[in-house]
């Protein structure tokens, strides 16, 4: 679900061009050219992250089971 969340607020923030400043920022950081793809994969990575966490901390068991 975090993935999903995360996925949106990605899309969210690219109506208001925050992708262009990611594009930007990772190009004077680490004077590499990036894509879209790379935006969205940098949210899809957080919102995993967040799934694992979630994962082990047993948050998805808790809410799978007291339903």
């Amino acid at each position: 679900m975090t993935i999903i969340t995360f996925l949106l607020i990605g899309w969210i923030l690219n109506w208001f061009k925050f992708e262009k400043l990611i594009i930007q920022a990772f190009k004077e950081l680490f004077n590499k050219d990036v894509s879209k793809a790379t935006y969205y994969f940098l949210f899809f990575s957080v919102g995993v992250f967040g799934d694992v966490v979630l994962l082990i901390q047993g948050a998805y068991y808790d809410y799978f089971l007291d339903k």
